[in-house]
């Protein structure tokens, strides 16, 4: 960087990046606290572990596989032309995106002194993969096998939603192309398909012992620790800030992107490089928190679970078009989601004896379909990508946002990456004996099984230093 204020723009963007994954790691923090204050006593320390090492595992994956799945298949593969060849500002530049990790004639060096990017995005996308993980573990929770769980962890964050990112969070994306498909903070894009995928699971794993009384009626076995759930939700809603501005450019020209060769115009995007701002989403995404804890205090009768978790839930329903909406179109939306998030929720519970611990499916999968959705309606017409404002490079054009497109969208996000890999996987592991603990284990809780195995372990060693 030779460029003084050109090196002071490249600066602000990396640190830009680096904030919000240093806020979304409290996402992660406030997940932990929110299933450990779910889930009963006997569970506490297996269910922290959980949390723990989808860390590493999400992570490795992620390096070695994950990110490479975004930038190869946004296309489907083959299902619309390509223009990444020609966004060499976005993509083929060999300071940002480049496979070369070193600096140029510096081969010993780990460090590429010339990128100041790649690190710091490629983080941002991690904490994604963190939280598509975290949202099924919740669901599960008191009855999954630790090794199963791994593997859950690694296929919807390493795998399933990094090729819903390239198909319709990506520039290039076919389902922007085709469908008009537009999700700017992820109603489906993460949420949807964790909910989506978390349900899949559920349907092979069975509820917990003692959820459904002999004549099949549910029991609430309601959280253990009201304190750290409040805790965990905060620290989520408080998270989901760096969550947002992730899903951001912070500057970009807008000149050539949207036909005005010789122009210059420098503003925030959203990840589709459509113009918006950070002041717009911050007054949405408090409408639509205070909209969903408005609706969830009314549809729950005052349920402390439900209110709290129904902030998140009216969050996630406007998230789709939450760069775009007007402020008390976010509330309304949010407060929608909730209600029906929280009726789905006890129908499939009742009908399909479906044991969601924590409420995932609905507060994520449900409301991010729903989201997607009622985007399709209140956006008509809007592009669905700052591509499709002008022309693209071969000529054709985006489609633009539309109830049909998103509708298909929701579909695909929901059940086709989302419900449709959980339930094969969970029953492959199923048929292996791997995916859930013993009864007795989980009577006497997961805990106590930990400890048991630690001292097995311990004598092992003792006998064998004898």
């Amino acid at each position: 960087m030779t460029d003084q204020l050109g090196a002071l723009t490249t600066i602000f963007t990396e640190f830009y990046y680096w904030v919000t994954v240093v806020l979304m790691f409290l996402i992660h923090v406030g997940f932990c606290m929110y299933e450990v204050g779910a889930s009963r006593y006997k569970h506490h320390q297996h269910t922290l572990m959980k949390n723990t090492m989808l860390i590493p595992l999400v992570t490795v994956t992620w390096f070695f596989f994950g990110w490479w799945i975004y930038w190869a298949f946004p296309t489907g593969p083959g299902i619309a032309p390509s223009i990444m060849n020609e966004s060499a500002a976005l993509i083929t530049d060999e300071s940002t995106f480049s496979a070369k990790w070193y600096a140029p004639n510096t081969e010993f060096m780990a460090v590429n002194l010339g990128d100041h990017i790649s690190g710091v995005f490629w983080a941002a996308f991690l904490l994604f993969s963190w939280t598509a993980a975290s949202i099924v573990s919740g669901a599960i929770i008191e009855r999954i096998t630790t090794f199963a769980f791994g593997i859950l962890a690694i296929a919807i964050g390493s795998v399933f939603w990094t090729i819903d990112a390239a198909w319709g969070w990506h520039f290039d994306g076919w389902m922007l192309k085709i469908l008009g498909y537009h999700d700017a903070y992820a109603s489906g894009v993460i949420h949807a398909i964790a909910g989506g995928f978390a349900l899949g699971v559920l349907v092979v794993l069975g509820p917990r012992i003692g959820k459904f009384s002999s004549s099949g009626e549910p029991r609430n076995i309601g959280p253990r620790n009201p304190w750290l759930v409040t805790v965990g939700l905060f620290l989520i809603y408080t998270g989901f800030w760096g969550f947002y501005a992730a899903c951001n450019i912070p500057i970009f020209d807008l000149g050539p992107e949207y036909g005005m060769e010789g122009v210059t115009y420098w503003t925030a995007t959203n990840i589709y490089v459509t113009p918006t701002t950070l002041s717009g989403i911050t007054f949405n995404f408090l409408m639509s928190l205070s909209g969903g804890l408005l609706a969830g205090y009314w549809i729950a009768k005052g349920d402390p679970f439900w209110t709290y978790s129904s902030g998140l839930a009216g969050v996630i329903c406007a998230s789709a078009g939450n760069d775009l909406y007007h402020p008390i179109q976010a509330m309304i939306i949010g407060m929608i989601g909730v209600v029906i998030a929280y009726k789905l929720h006890y129908w499939v519970e009742r009908k399909f004896k479906i044991d969601d611990a924590v409420g995932a499916v609905a507060v994520h999968g449900y409301a991010g379909f729903v989201g997607l959705v009622i985007c399709g309606f209140v956006l008509n017409g809007y592009p669905s990508s700052g591509y499709s404002v002008g022309a693209m490079w071969d000529g054709s054009t985006y489609a633009s946002i539309n109830p049909l497109g998103q509708f298909l969208g929701a579909i695909i996000m929901f059940g086709v990456l989302g419900m449709l890999p959980g339930y094969i996987i969970a029953k492959v592991l199923s048929g292996m004996g791997k995916l859930r603990i013993p009864r007795e284990v989980e009577i006497a809780g997961l805990d106590y099984e930990m400890m048991e195995s630690a001292k097995e372990d311990e004598k092992a060693v003792s006998s064998a230093t004898r």
